[in-house]
């Protein structure tokens, strides 16, 4: 006999927090990184040369010889085996939005009929996983199999349970990136390159612009037994019906309230593995929707906090399944209440403890963050519609434009201060100095910046770029997505701006102006010509921004398969080229797997559509309709010809219900043979835009559905309701 629906209700209703994981008598300074071969553990497991060549890697970019790489591996192993480690794998991101692991076990025959365990350089190094099984936009064919894993030392190898995992890049045979963090560290050499010749202006000592990274990111937990019952939350992880809740977050009691015990428990446990693992969890908190919850990390290098957020969503899943939870990343997982982004900070700061996008110490200092400021804001406008490319996906694409989500118009929001700053710019002549106001008596004509800074920049969360006192935050990237798309692109774009910019201000050098005039000169031109354009402090959720974007000449594009096509437009190769962070047949590669990645999921959510609809939704209806026609029946044998006025009611309930029965099973079979035309498209351009049009039919299909549940008898509806799924906790 099958569990009820209410069953699984009660039983949800009825969990306990599970008992915290904290290591005994331990403070969380104490594990910290215990589980990553991190700079402590390579002076303590490494020989002397072996130390020396690793450091002039990771620091100095210097290649890895075999015999420092076996010395590695030997040191790597020793810590390994003394925390149970059985396997090793190199842990890559292919382009499927996770990550990827081949588990290889460290035994090895002995020679004396026995084995040992056995780890070189080699294993270390390079790996050989199968390239044409993953996504490569047809790089690779079937019969050509061959691609390699290789080793990034910048990012900390860490043990996994059983398994040492080597964080790593994934080429093709034949050198084309597979994956998002050959690109990343493309780009991330790329902005470095192009920052450090201007910082040189303002402190020779600069040898080095490191691209920072904190990600917010936000989740739902539903209870694993009312999700087993969902067969849309299983196999797309969001409810393609579902009538919304009587109270869902309307009266904004659950944002910041106090986290319920069973998700306090969850949460402290993710910590501590986050911490063992070297993972700087700092922030915990409830988000505005029920049941939804969010963490963040202390800012960090972009590489390894990008890494790090891929190693936290593999382990909420882990740990949430330990307390009775399933998470969800999906971008939008149910109607009517908010739904889940990765908010990207970003920044940028030299190797001598300058951050770049915060003001200076004195007017030469505020004068080359201005320059950064406004170098950024040119690479967004000149960009816009690639930045928005990059975080567009079947999924985000539920949540850009509502009202928790960023609209899908990329502009800037500045705040008053840095917007009056760029105003007075323009006035005033290019030798006046930016200084800070308080530290010193105001001066007529100055340009003044706020000494309380970081507190003087308001949020606006209808902006999708914000700057927000000291980095910027790209608040449009999805939840599920990973962050190296989005930063790769946007450090490259700003790569070519700088490049730019250096080329323009060395001309006004070139005429015996002092730097802070030359500098100024050049700046002046990018000022007005992104002032009344990028930069936007409005509310971007107006009708009015939709049409004042497109005069403006912003890119307004809704749909994720126009939005893609941006990648290939001249402007885009020409720019990813140029810094060296794609090739063109990289780019034109990515943008068929996106598309395809895109008709999949969009694909997959209408089978499971239609297929709910027909064996859960109508046989229900059905029931409920036939439980009404023999009541109908029975007042009609018990009143006779009065039966009528006795069971209006009931006869009004009935069309009701054969109204939406008709209407879903109509739409129903209308998306399947939507479907079927689509799929016989072989472009696949051509196929996304398909499917484009058949995830718009998915809202017509939901709602004779959504209909249905409020018409249909409680007890015989078959699925938990919203109601159900997002008060558990």
């Amino acid at each position: 006999m099958s569990t009820s629906r209410f069953d699984l209700v009660k039983d949800a209703f009825a969990k306990k927090a599970a008992p915290v994981d904290v290591p005994a008598g331990k403070k969380p300074s104490e594990y910290y990184g215990e589980l990553v071969f991190d700079r402590e553990k390579m002076h303590k497991y490494l020989d002397a040369e072996s130390l020396r060549g690793l450091l002039a890697c990771i620091d100095n970019g210097q290649p890895l010889d075999r015999k420092t790489a076996d010395g590695v591996a030997a040191g790597m192993k020793t810590w390994a085996l003394e925390h149970g480690v059985t396997h090793v794998t190199h842990w890559f991101q292919p382009l499927t939005e996770g990550t990827a692991e081949k588990h290889d076990s460290l035994l090895e025959y002995d020679g004396k009929g026995g084995v040992i365990e056995q780890f070189d350089g080699k294993s270390l190094a390079q790996q050989e996983p199968d390239a044409s099984s993953f996504p490569n936009g047809g790089i690779r064919a079937t019969f050509e199999a061959r691609g390699y894993t290789a080793w990034d030392p910048t990012s900390p190898v860490f043990i996994q349970d059983d398994t040492l995992c080597i964080p790593t890049v994934f080429i093709s045979y034949t050198g084309e990136a597979l994956d998002y963090k050959t690109p990343l560290k493309k780009a991330l050499k790329a902005v470095s390159d192009a920052s450090v010749p201007i910082c040189r202006l303002f402190d020779p000592k600069v040898s080095k612009v490191y691209s920072y990274l904190g990600w917010e990111q936000e989740y739902f937990l539903v209870d694993e037994e009312l999700y087993a019952a969902r067969p849309d939350l299983m196999i797309t992880g969001r409810t393609l019906m579902g009538h919304n809740s009587s109270k869902n977050q309307q009266l904004d009691d659950h944002y910041f309230g106090a986290i319920p015990s069973r998700v306090a428990a969850f949460m402290r446990d993710l910590e501590i593995a986050g911490h063992k693992l070297g993972i700087p969890i700092k922030t915990r908190h409830n988000e505005v929707a029920p049941n939804q919850f969010e963490l963040a990390p202390i800012f960090g290098e972009a590489n390894l906090a990008n890494d790090q957020n891929q190693m936290v969503m593999n382990l909420m899943n882990s740990v949430a399944r330990k307390h009775g939870f399933v998470v969800l990343l999906h971008e939008k997982p149910f109607d009517g209440v908010n739904g889940s982004g990765k908010h990207n900070n970003w920044s940028l700061g030299t190797d001598t403890g300058t951050l770049l996008m915060a003001p200076g110490k004195d007017a030469m200092g505020n004068l080359q963050f201005v320059t950064f400021f406004v170098n950024t804001l040119a690479a967004v406008q000149r960009h816009n519609g690639l930045l928005k490319a990059t975080i567009a996906t079947a999924t985000n694409a539920h949540r850009l434009g509502a009202n928790e989500a960023p609209p899908a118009i990329v502009s800037a929001f500045l705040g008053k201060t840095m917007t009056d700053v760029l105003h007075k710019l323009l006035e005033l002549p290019s030798d006046t100095p930016i200084e800070i106001a308080g530290k010193k008596g105001k001066s007529l004509g100055l340009v003044e910046i706020p000494e309380i800074f970081v507190d003087n920049t308001d949020r606006n969360r209808t902006s999708p770029f914000a700057f927000t006192g000291n980095r910027f935050e790209f608040r449009a990237v999805g939840s599920s997505a990973n962050c190296a798309g989005a930063m790769t692109t946007l450090n490259a774009a700003v790569a070519e701006q700088l490049l730019d910019f250096k080329a323009a201000l060395d001309v006004e050098l070139a005429k015996g102006k002092a730097l802070n005039v030359a500098v100024m000169d050049t700046l002046k031109p990018i000022i007005a010509s992104i002032i009344d354009v990028v930069c936007f402090d409005g509310n971007g959720y107006s009708d009015e921004w939709k049409v004042e974007a497109k005069r403006r000449g912003l890119n307004v594009e809704t749909s994720v398969p126009e939005m893609i096509k941006e990648f290939t437009r001249p402007e885009s190769i020409a720019m990813f080229t140029r810094t060296g962070v794609y090739t063109e047949a990289e780019l034109k590669a990515r943008n068929e797997v996106k598309w395809e990645i895109y008709s999949k999921k969009v694909q997959i959510e209408s089978r499971v559509m239609v297929r709910m609809v027909t064996n859960h939704i109508i046989p229900a209806a059905i029931s409920y309709k036939e439980k009404l026609l023999r009541e109908i029946k029975l007042s009609k044998d018990i009143f006779g010809d009065d039966y009528l006025s006795q069971c209006a009611p009931e006869l009004s309930l009935l069309k009701k219900i054969s109204e939406q029965i008709n209407s879903a099973s109509e739409k129903a079979e209308a998306m399947r043979q939507s479907r079927k035309a689509a799929n016989v498209i072989e472009d696949e351009y051509e196929k996304a835009v398909a499917y484009h049009q058949i995830a718009e039919d998915l809202f017509a299909l939901r709602r004779p559905v959504d209909k249905l549940e409020e018409l249909v008898d409680n007890d015989v509806w078959p699925l938990p309701k919203y109601r159900e799924l997002l008060f558990i906790s």
